[in-house]
């Protein structure tokens, strides 16, 4: 008996599962809205990767274990970002309780002046997408306020959400908290903190020229006609319900030190996550015992802590701002994002298994002529899947699939392709109307994608950045020899 040799998939048949799939979430965005990220996408990933297999086996003649073993291997890829990704819940809960959060969104909203509103609303977003690793959880919270003291000041809309868009993302690129800061380095092959540090020389200078930008805009549309009120009552409530204290920060500083110390990243964060719960011991003992019925003893400070950790916090101050702001975190709350995640890697797998992925990668790197180029190919899929497939966490997991290899073969570290993810995948997703960032972002301020789209100076300048480095070739690091001799990535023939 004689079995049947696998055939090479076209270019054509290839590009069956992507287009599949982009107009399965074209269909869940328009149904579900902000909603599409909560399990509809994860189901269209899983639906079409399973489709994908099936043309392997039928169609293509292939083995089926071959094409799970890759999808497990695909799998396995994520599952240090997902282990990370679990411990930050942990983590946001118990700095969210210690106080530490509330501390640091209490004195970056004091900052706020009506004579440079745009580039400080910039960085007020900053500071608190940094404390917290969203840059939703800043634009559909803090952005609203700030929505709203911009109106009072007569600056266009569109302005101001580009301001706070701005700000926002760019914390989020550079929080060790936030998801896709943690997924990027985890597709590229690098570890998180490597990857933080090489986004400073593309990053660094978008935020600085987008500062530059907002301070000449303030300059014609600034005033001095602000109502204070919805800050200060934030500020009055955070101050109502948490013992804010400059001592708190001693643990994002501590951490920070671990940073810089080369420490890795799952150990830093659990640390961080253990030195919050001893400091919510020491500064929020009140707002323990009022958690547990004015009860305070080692069992009720034992089992508030285990559920915020793996529940979130949760607070009803009363104010609809507040709560949304710090009812967050926990090991449940990052479920739905490694549930994606995996699901990603299950469709990655699968066209990387069925030789697709190889078929579609060979064809865009047959344009790439040196490490620019390659750089570039990376920002263009990403900001391509952006706009076509509508979701961030694809335009980062699917062109990190693609290039980890070519990087590899160029002799470029890792990180180089980590950085390229974000610097489009990330951060582009907000410009567009049909993408999740796009829908979101328009529907929580309230202002059309295309109205604060040119606005969002950070997120168009930092693929533009990135795009020149790798052109003039500096920032862009090879590989060690050391590490080039470990390396086992796998990739594509």
């Amino acid at each position: 008996m004689t079995t049947s040799k696998p055939k090479i998939p076209s270019i054509g048949l290839s590009l069956v599962p992507i287009i599949t799939l982009i107009a399965i979430l074209i269909l869940n965005v328009v149904l579900f809205k902000d909603d599409a990220t909560g399990g509809p996408n994860q189901l269209a990933l899983l639906f079409v990767g399973m489709m994908t297999m099936g043309i392997g086996r039928l169609y293509l003649k292939m083995p089926y274990k071959q094409i799970e073993d890759k999808v497990v291997d695909s799998i396995s890829l994520a599952l240090q970002a997902s282990l990370i990704l679990l411990v930050v819940g942990a983590l946001i809960g118990t700095w969210i309780l210690s106080g530490i959060v509330p501390t640091m969104i209490y004195y970056g909203l004091q900052i706020i002046n009506p004579s440079f509103f745009l580039p400080v609303a910039c960085v007020a977003c900053c500071i608190v997408s940094i404390s917290t690793g969203s840059s939703w959880s800043t634009t559909g919270t803090i952005g609203i306020a700030l929505i709203g003291i911009g109106n009072t000041l007569g600056i266009p809309e569109g302005m101001v959400a580009g301001a706070i868009i701005s700000g926002a993302y760019f914390g989020d690129k550079m929080s060790p908290l936030s998801d896709t800061t943690n997924l990027a380095p985890a597709m590229a092959g690098t570890d998180l903190f490597s990857h933080i540090r090489h986004m400073v020389f593309t990053s660094g200078p978008a935020i600085l020229m987008a500062l530059v930008g907002f301070s000449v805009l303030g300059f014609f549309y600034g005033g001095n006609n602000a109502n204070p009120s919805d800050i200060q009552n934030t500020l009055t409530l955070l101050d109502k319900n948490f013992n804010i204290s400059l001592f708190l920060f001693l643990v994002p500083v501590g951490v920070i030190v671990m940073v810089a110390k080369k420490i890795p990243a799952l150990p830093a964060l659990i640390i961080g996550t253990f030195l919050g719960a001893i400091f919510a011991l020491i500064f929020q003992s009140e707002l323990i015992a009022s958690m547990s019925d004015g009860v305070l003893n080692m069992k009720t400070a034992y089992m508030r802590i285990i559920e915020v950790s793996h529940s979130g916090f949760s607070i009803e101050s009363g104010d609809k701002l507040i709560d949304k702001l710090l009812s967050r975190g926990g090991m449940s709350g990052m479920l739905s994002t490694v549930w994606l995640i995996l699901m990603a890697m299950v469709f990655g797998g699968a066209l990387e298994g069925t030789g697709m992925l190889n078929v579609l990668a060979n064809a865009v790197l047959r344009l790439v002529k040196g490490a620019g180029s390659l750089v570039g190919a990376t920002l263009a899929s990403c900001f391509l899947l952006n706009l076509t497939a509508s979701d961030q966490y694809l335009a980062i997991v699917v062109p990190g699939r693609m290039f980890r290899k070519a990087y590899e073969d160029f002799g470029l570290d890792p990180k180089n392709l980590s950085r390229a993810l974000e610097d489009a995948g990330t951060v582009t997703s907000v410009l567009i109307p049909w993408n999740t960032g796009g829908a979101y972002n328009s529907g929580v301020l309230g202002v059309a994608t295309l109205s604060y789209a040119p606005y969002c100076f950070f997120n168009i300048l930092s693929p533009l950045v990135s795009l020149f480095l790798a052109s003039m070739g500096w920032t862009i690091d090879k590989i060690q020899k050391e590490k080039a001799e470990g390396m086992s990535s796998p990739g594509f023939s």
